[in-house]
């Protein structure tokens, strides 16, 4: 059976903590974030953890080599 290989798209989105747990940068944030509320932006800044459900999921057909 060939080796399982980690998806390249993955790589570039998610990281994982040393617990397991999945980071991932939030969406539409991007741009266009001067006209959004002062605490808005500085949420905005930082890496959010992943529900554990869908964690599971990315771990398993995402990051099977868990980078």
């Amino acid at each position: 059976m060939p080796k399982m290989k980690t998806k390249s798209g993955a790589k570039k989105r998610f990281s994982l903590t040393a617990t397991g747990k999945v980071k991932f940068k939030p969406a539409n944030k991007k741009h266009g974030m001067s006209k959004r509320p002062t605490d808005m932006r500085q949420q905005s800044r930082r890496m959010e953890v992943m529900a554990e459900q869908d964690a599971k999921k990315v771990r398993r057909f995402f990051l099977p080599n868990g980078l």
